[in-house]
């Protein structure tokens, strides 16, 4: 049975977090100023969890604190109740499964030619080859309902079929806007 985390303090953004990204967050609601202080003072984790149109989301992502780039003097209070939103949380684990190689080997490759198209640096293979889905989707922007079905997945090799489509739609956008800006140099007419 999974572990539950009672009074796991969260923090509603209208953004996804993922497994391995980073996210810079500008704290300036005192329930939240509360809620980091508490988490920078015992060195603790907190939730992320998308907010989106449609209301809150059920799966969410812990969070943890990489660095503080400044604190200000915010007057704090030591109170009896929590002053920020928090629930009782079940960590998900994610079911057994060995992802196909060539599964993996799909995702990467894709993921490389991605990021060189957009860099013109292609990745290293030796860190190349210690990306999961996750720490390859953290890399590049994508709409938060893309995230959080990816945040939602529960094995690797379904995260990885989600990615590589993520990154093949990713490099036909970046194949047609690399097209449209060519087409507009030469003659300014680009199809609809």
């Amino acid at each position: 049975m999974p572990d539950v985390i009672e009074s796991f303090p969260l923090f509603p953004l209208g953004l996804v977090l993922l497994p391995q990204e980073l996210v810079p967050l500008h704290i300036f609601e005192d329930r939240y100023k509360v809620m980091i202080g508490e988490c920078l003072e015992n060195e603790s984790e907190f939730g992320i969890v998308w907010l989106s149109d449609d209301g809150l989301r059920d799966v969410g992502c812990s969070a943890r604190i990489v660095r503080l780039v400044d604190r200000m003097e915010d007057g704090r209070m030591n109170i009896d109740q929590l002053p920020y939103p928090a629930g009782d949380v079940e960590l998900l684990d994610d079911f057994d499964d060995e992802p196909a190689p060539d599964l993996a080997e799909q995702a990467r490759s894709r993921y490389a030619e991605l990021v060189e198209r957009a860099t013109e640096e292609r990745p290293d293979p030796e860190s190349l080859d210690a990306l999961d889905a996750y720490g390859m989707a953290a890399t590049v922007e994508h709409e938060p309902e893309a995230k959080q079905a990816l945040l939602e997945l529960r094995v690797e090799s379904e995260r990885l079929r989600m990615v590589d489509e993520m990154f093949r739609t990713a490099l036909k956008r970046v194949a047609y806007a690399e097209e449209t800006a060519e087409r507009a140099r030469s003659n300014g007419s680009v199809p609809h």
